[in-house]
């Protein structure tokens, strides 16, 4: 009787385990099934959230053990529903995000950015390809790719070499094909200046760091560090009243838009363009095949510290909460979780689909078939050092006053001394 009462106690205390488990039981038995809460972004009808929920699928079906229970939205619905869910304190253990003021500020207003430095694998991510995130280095998320990087200056190799010139090394590299240029009809360099965000974003990032030396300038200015109206700020926009004196840069490109700048360097008008690296897929592909992507070449007043840079904003990836990382389980479910997500497979997808500028993994090698201004992107995506972008930072009134201001530099309405005492006002209110 006693042996019989032993194993009916036992058997019960058994089922009761079962039982506490209940819900959270996987497939295999015995193993309690860890849920990692996740904000997706992506919705059913785009190659973002349809292939994040093909990704889980395999993942689930690899590891029956996790589960990633997401809330997949898309645009305004998504950075909508991130604030309703911080400010309800119903925070995801792992969620779409950046670290700038639109996809990171929400996160770090909630004190929800862990740094993820000390749970990164170093074989699997390449390090040197995730920029800082924090003020002491840490990194928030896990980028989907290298930075974005917004000031290329687009080479026609083909062109160039048919007038006598070859790769630029130095501003006055591009001076000196001023001459040939024009007499054959032609821009050296075209920017889309009708475009008020193309000064900001695709040149004078670059042109800022370059003649302060300091890769984060406009962060530490907007910051308070630095004034919009010291001497290296004044100096970067008269780089773009020299521009126009040079012949350099037309004073009639504040009459060119997007649409017409990449249309220009298509049908051979312009030797150089400039604009962002998402612009590489809309270059005519026969011309596309004999462009090249550079940065600037040595600007006047250039400092060696950040020689050869090029303005990138960091890329948006997935990261893990503070309140995801408290639960050890849970945070490692999650990381096991981004690397299926980043596999080399899954990576290689995106650089073919556009998605991401170039890979953050280790060693990775570049498929051959690619396009050869695909290629030209990952090398300099993977080469250049990177530096802030303004409106990454600099925002609402005083970017628009900038914006609008450079045109007005390259038109000859306004000094650079004006139009960076106007930001800084504008700035400090």
């Amino acid at each position: 009787m006693k042996k019989t009462l032993f194993v009916l106690a036992a058997l019960l205390a058994m089922a009761g385990m079962v039982f506490a488990s209940g819900q959270a039981q996987s497939g295999q038995a015995g193993t309690k099934q860890v849920v990692v809460k996740t904000m997706a972004y992506g919705d059913n009808s785009n190659s973002e959230g349809v292939n994040w929920v093909r990704i889980v699928k395999a993942f689930e079906k690899e590891n029956p053990n996790i589960k990633i229970d997401y809330e997949l939205l898309y645009d305004e619905a998504y950075h909508q529903k991130v604030a309703a869910r911080l400010a309800a304190g119903d925070v995801p253990a792992l969620a779409y995000m950046g670290a700038d003021a639109r996809w990171g500020a929400p996160w770090k207003e909630a004190k929800q950015q862990f740094d993820h430095r000390p749970y990164i694998d170093a074989n699997f991510f390449d390090l040197n390809l995730i920029p800082p995130m924090g003020p002491n280095g840490e990194i928030y998320e896990i980028p989907l790719g290298t930075s974005n990087i917004t000031t290329v200056l687009y080479m026609n190799e083909e062109l160039v070499k048919s007038l006598g010139f070859g790769e630029p090394k130095t501003y006055e590299d591009l001076v000196a094909m001023v001459p040939k240029a024009r007499a054959a009809g032609l821009d050296v360099v075209s920017i889309d200046g009708a475009d008020g965000w193309a000064w900001g974003s695709c040149l004078m990032s670059a042109i800022i760091a370059r003649v302060s030396g300091d890769a984060n300038w406009v962060s530490k200015a907007v910051a308070g560090q630095y004034k919009f109206t010291d001497q290296a700020f004044v100096d970067s926009l008269s780089l773009l009243q020299r521009m126009v004196k040079d012949g350099v840069i037309s004073d009639k490109s504040v009459l060119v838009d997007y649409g017409a700048n990449i249309s220009n360097f298509s049908n051979k008008k312009a030797l150089f363009m400039v604009q962002g690296q998402w612009a590489a897929g809309s270059i005519d592909p026969a011309v596309a095949e004999k462009t090249k992507m550079l940065a600037w070449p040595k600007l006047p007043g250039e400092k060696a510290a950040t020689a050869g840079s090029v303005a990138a904003a960091i890329q948006v990836g997935y990261g893990i909460t503070q309140a995801g990382a408290k639960d050890p389980a849970v945070r490692d479910a999650a990381l096991k979780f981004l690397k299926y997500f980043y596999s080399y497979e899954e990576t290689t997808q995106r650089l073919r689909d556009g998605a991401i500028v170039a890979p953050i993994l280790k060693n990775y090698k570049v498929p051959e078939d690619l396009p050869t201004i695909v290629k030209q992107k990952v090398g300099l995506a993977q080469k250049a050092k990177n530096t802030d972008v303004i409106d990454a930072f600099l925002g609402g009134a005083p970017n628009d006053a900038l914006n609008a201001g450079m045109q007005k530099i390259v038109a000859g309405t306004a000094t650079p001394a004006e139009v960076a005492a106007e930001v800084e006002k504008l700035l400090r209110k």
